[in-house]
């Protein structure tokens, strides 16, 4: 009978070449990881989206799409070419680029918030007030339809700042249309 030898060398080669194999495999992350790993829905930008950066210094990102888009669901957002942010875990600050529609009119999306996970809710604020919105609504991105930037600029422009007996004015408008 002889003495049977193990030698480690060929199961060390393997497990170094599975190693490699899966490191080579895997693929950069996506922004839609950046919001994963920060704690917000990935359903806030919309579908499609591989063109973008973050500076890990001041986790600032930038979004390009390869045209602004509308999103097709029951919350209605409208996308321009290039979003811009500050990302932080739970938060994006100085948002720029998104826009909600809310009775026929398009208000800025300027930050958007997850204070509690538990509690279903993510908030969307567009200037002058906090839009409170289920999270569920944003478990996958949103699909969203393309739009041309020169038909659109009608339909789709922000509302401009009111003042004084304009911001009374348009909330009659409002309350009797």
């Amino acid at each position: 009978m002889g003495i049977s030898i193990f030698s480690p060398f060929p199961t060390l080669c393997l497990i170094f070449f599975l190693n490699f194999l899966t490191a080579q495999s895997s693929s950069p992350p996506s922004i839609y990881d950046y919001l994963k790993h920060n704690g917000l829905p990935v359903g806030i930008f919309p579908k499609g989206v591989t063109d973008f950066s973050v500076d890990p210094e001041t986790n600032r990102f930038h979004v390009n799409l390869t045209q602004p888009c509308n999103s097709d669901s029951e919350i209605q957002f409208h996308y321009d070419f290039n979003i811009t942010g500050i990302l932080s875990f739970g938060k994006i600050a100085n948002l720029s680029g998104m826009s909600q529609q809310e009775l026929f009119l398009w208000f800025p999306v300027i930050g958007i918030r997850v204070d509690d996970p538990a509690s279903g809710l993510i908030n969307f604020d567009v200037g002058v007030v906090d839009k409170q919105l289920s999270l569920s609504l944003f478990e996958t991105p949103l699909d969203c339809t393309a739009v041309d930037p020169n038909d659109s600029f009608l339909n789709y422009q922000t509302p401009f700042k009111l003042r004084g007996t304009e911001a009374a004015e348009e909330h009659e408008l409002r309350a009797t249309s």
